[in-house]
């Protein structure tokens, strides 16, 4: 073990019991080159992170976190909540992926997330019907199946399920999104039956991201924007005024007191002007330290909150129809390795988290472009756009990190970036004589751009989680090679 590493760890010795309560972390997979579930079982573990939300109940993870006593949430994907509506499907789906792991020293399983965000207006309806019967057969497995006292069914909602009325934009007047509001009442009333939770996913980024007028200061926790003030109490962030406004929703449907989980919230630090390692450090030092001290809210004042920070690690095959952004929530960056301070204990110190340890790196070698090799310049673009198609290029937006480079420079990041998610496999940096390799590092430090290298690939044991762009791509490059001769 490296010094610096025993350095870290044993400084965390001590923090054990400091850290915020009830804290855990959002562990996703869409990434070409995840890291192996065991490596981040152990990166959760030196962090002392306790409890983990998953968006799946792959075996591989499952199997990780085996014997760990981490507390975990798994979860129904919504391409599957329409299967789920079959009680044998569902309870199918407990036996194999909740009890097969329920014995000592087997998971520590706590909830299961039924879909994940099934309500997004953005999805025009297409699990409206499917997303009630489904939780409730479910839970009704869980209980079937003995165990549906300590495990609950729960469903992460993002927070447009609620708002409060244009002409009274203030949280206690929270209802229940008008279209949805009879579905929603049948939802809560039964997780007030089972004691379930409300697991709601909270983005203050959004706000400023979807808003040009939005002000910026009322997305963080330390001030500097005017406050909101409903009939005396005063909102300073919109964090508060986001979940009170659902706790105001929750209490126009007599069920003021139901439990309520932020099942995502953070910050990205790439992809968008406001997307930015500064900005993240700044959120998570306002938001950590109230969580520490169990202030609540104004309508749920002096309360401990559980809270799952999105997320773990970078995933660069998430979907951008968001966002450009929407690759970079990771606290940890791709490889687990730390991008900025956070004080996972809420006291505020500027100190890095304990790194992935043990991560296996491909050879250092990169693909940059090449304007003296022979290549037809005037197809340039088109091989930037194939290159970005199959990789991830969101770093080169507007705002982002790599935004600041040159046409050769954007070329060569692309390049990069596909040649990284093929492995360096051969013919991966051609680009029809466009590219070459090179031992020679081609970040920049103006703009702060950092050409990747990336790591060793782990394939999981279920196709669910294996992206398959790498195989994909090279037979199209392949096929275009032979088109263009």
């Amino acid at each position: 073990m490296g010094a610096r590493r025993f350095l870290q760890l044993f400084l965390l010795l001590g923090l054990c019991a400091c850290l915020v309560q009830g804290l855990g972390v959002n562990w996703g997979t869409m990434a070409t080159h995840p890291l192996p579930p065991k490596t981040v079982v152990q990166l959760l573990k030196d962090n002392n992170i306790t409890r983990v939300k998953l968006f799946d109940a792959n075996s591989d993870s499952m199997s990780a976190l085996a014997g760990t006593n981490i507390e975990v949430m798994v979860a129904i994907p919504n391409n599957m909540l329409k299967t789920m509506n079959d009680y044998g499907a569902a309870r199918d789906w407990v036996k194999r992926s909740v009890t097969r792991y329920n014995f000592q020293g087997g998971v520590n399983i706590k909830y299961v997330a039924v879909g994940n965000e099934p309500f997004l207006e953005s999805y025009n309806g297409s699990f409206l019907n499917a997303t009630f019967p489904a939780f409730k057969n479910i839970q009704n497995a869980l209980n079937d199946a003995g165990v549906g006292d300590t495990i609950k069914a729960t469903i992460p909602l993002n927070a447009d399920v609620y708002n409060s009325p244009v002409n009274n934009p203030v949280p206690s007047a929270g209802r229940f999104r008008t279209d949805i509001n009879d579905l929603m009442i049948e939802i809560v009333t039964f997780m007030n039956q089972t004691r379930a939770p409300f697991t709601v996913n909270i983005y203050p980024f959004l706000s400023l991201y979807l808003n040009a007028d939005f002000p910026v200061n009322y997305a963080f926790f330390d001030g500097g924007s005017d406050p909101v003030n409903d009939n005396g109490i005063l909102y300073t962030n919109v964090f508060d005024a986001n979940f009170d406004t659902l706790v105001s929703a929750l209490g126009r449907v007599g069920l003021g007191n139901l439990p309520i989980i932020i099942g995502e919230v953070g910050w990205p630090t790439d992809g968008d002007r406001n997307a930015n390692a500064a900005y993240a450090e700044r959120f998570y030092n306002g938001l950590l330290p109230r969580l520490a001290a169990n202030r609540g809210t104004p309508l749920r004042p002096s309360q401990y909150i559980e809270v799952y920070l999105f997320s773990l690690i970078d995933e660069d095959y998430k979907s951008i129809q968001p966002g450009n952004f929407e690759r970079h929530w990771g606290i940890l960056k791709y490889d687990g390795q730390p991008k900025f301070n956070i004080d996972l204990t809420g006291q505020g110190r500027s100190i890095m988290l304990v790194p992935a340890s043990g991560v296996s790196y491909l050879p250092r070698k990169w693909c940059v472009f090449d304007p003296n090799g022979g290549g037809n310049i005037s197809t340039l673009g088109d091989q930037i756009t194939f290159a970005c198609t199959y990789s991830d290029c969101t770093s080169l937006g507007y705002g982002s990190s790599c935004n600041g480079l040159d046409t050769n420079g954007n070329a060569s990041y692309a390049f990069n970036m596909y040649y990284q998610v093929q492995n360096h496999q051969d013919m991966s940096c051609d680009f029809q004589g466009l590219a070459t390799e090179t031992t020679q590092d081609p970040s920049t430090s103006s703009p702060a751009c950092n050409f990747t290298i990336q790591i060793e690939p782990y394939y999981y044991s279920t196709a669910s989680s294996t992206p398959i762009v790498p195989l994909l791509a090279v037979f199209i490059q392949a096929l275009l090679a032979l088109v263009l001769m």
